[in-house]
């Protein structure tokens, strides 16, 4: 997981925290806030079903059913939060899941709920990733 320098720095009430830290912690809520909409967690969904190659914004209109000026608004928020990625190809616009992004949120959520409090048990979660019944 790629992070930032860390950073000592006093908060109002005084209390030193890791800024680099604080900053990943607004970043994933800004990732989660992002797919926490119906029609964003779809388009999340249907790319990751189409990587690598992922599909031109009429291939996903198309599979969503969604106006283009709808489709448009989800698109350009999900990139601006780094899960998207869009690559033009001539009059097309291609966007594809940015993995990368994805797996640093899973290995965020991944250490706060199985590796630090132990609140879920990593091998449910492993069984829940590879489809094996509960």
């Amino acid at each position: 997981m790629a992070r930032l320098d860390k950073i000592d720095y006093f908060d109002d009430s005084g209390n030193t925290e890791m800024k680099s830290e604080t900053e990943d912690i607004i970043r994933y809520a800004d990732m989660l806030a992002a797919m926490g909409t119906e029609p964003r967690l779809r388009i999340v969904r249907l790319l990751l079903s189409a990587h690598p190659e992922g599909l031109v914004v009429g291939g996903i209109q198309e599979e969503l059913g969604m106006s283009a000026s709808n489709l448009s608004h989800h698109l350009e928020k999900l990139r601006h939060e780094g899960l998207v990625n869009m690559k033009r190809e001539g009059t097309f616009l291609r966007y594809t899941a940015n993995t990368s992004a994805i797996e640093e949120l899973l290995a965020f959520l991944y250490a706060e709920c199985c590796s630090r409090s132990k609140a879920i048990q990593p091998d449910k979660l492993f069984q829940a990733c590879i489809g094996e019944p509960k």
